[in-house]
């Protein structure tokens, strides 16, 4: 699932972009509310949790103009009010969800995957590129016939290219989005998962699915496109 986190607390927000990251999400992050309504205006998101009390746009303004614009995708807040006038104005603002801090990452977690079964996303659940499919509520990845199993990290990974295809992904993206870390330039994980991938969802004796575009990084591309 690709989601758009909004938290002012900085310290919150690494914390809970990391558990989603180790759950096998694509995670954009925005400190403030300006920020926060920038990328759900030019992004593509699945869900967005925001917290109410944000900077320069607070979370309930935020959510009334994002509805009144034409989102549908699902919105968790996440805030320390929780005082019933507090949680009624969230939701009639049109959240769906509303999380009262301090909550376990465990229960984002399930309260994401039910919202995600309620299919309401502005996106497709379904993902497909040539005869490669992702299903991101079931978290499965089938091409043609087979079912293709894959690691957290390796779906997340794939999900990221599929969003993007066949736009170039640039490894410093890959490591800033799918392992929540500043790119380093000597290091190779990128590259070691991206081997994982081919080895998992490439025909034999096919080219591969995933384009090497040489100093900037990867395209997941269909079979017609080689």
């Amino acid at each position: 699932m690709k989601i758009l986190l909004a938290e002012d607390d900085s310290k919150l927000l690494r914390h809970l972009a990391a558990g989603l990251r180790g759950a096998g999400h694509v995670v954009d992050c925005a400190l403030d509310g300006f920020d926060a309504r920038w990328a759900a205006e030019n992004g593509v998101y699945e869900a967005l949790v925001l917290d109410i009390m944000m900077p320069q746009v607070d979370g309930v303004a935020l959510v009334r103009g994002l509805r009144r614009r034409g989102l549908t995708a699902p919105i968790i807040f996440i805030t320390a009010r929780g005082e019933v006038r507090d949680r009624v104005a969230g939701l009639d603002a049109g959240a769906d969800d509303y999380l009262v801090k301090p909550f376990s990452l465990d229960e984002l977690l399930a309260r994401l995957r039910a919202l995600g079964r309620r299919d309401r996303g502005k996106v497709s659940q379904v993902i497909r590129v040539g005869e490669l499919e992702l299903d991101l509520v079931a978290r499965a990845v089938r091409r043609g016939t087979e079912t293709i199993e894959l690691t957290n990290r390796e779906f997340a990974l794939l999900e990221l290219l599929a969003q993007s295809s066949p736009r170039t992904v640039s490894k410093s993206a890959i490591v800033e989005r799918v392992w929540d870390q500043r790119f380093d330039g000597g290091t190779n994980v990128v590259n070691v998962y991206i081997n994982y991938l081919r080895s998992k969802i490439d025909a034999p004796g096919q080219p591969s699915l995933i384009r090497t575009v040489r100093g900037i990084g990867f395209a997941l591309v269909s079979s017609e496109l080689k």
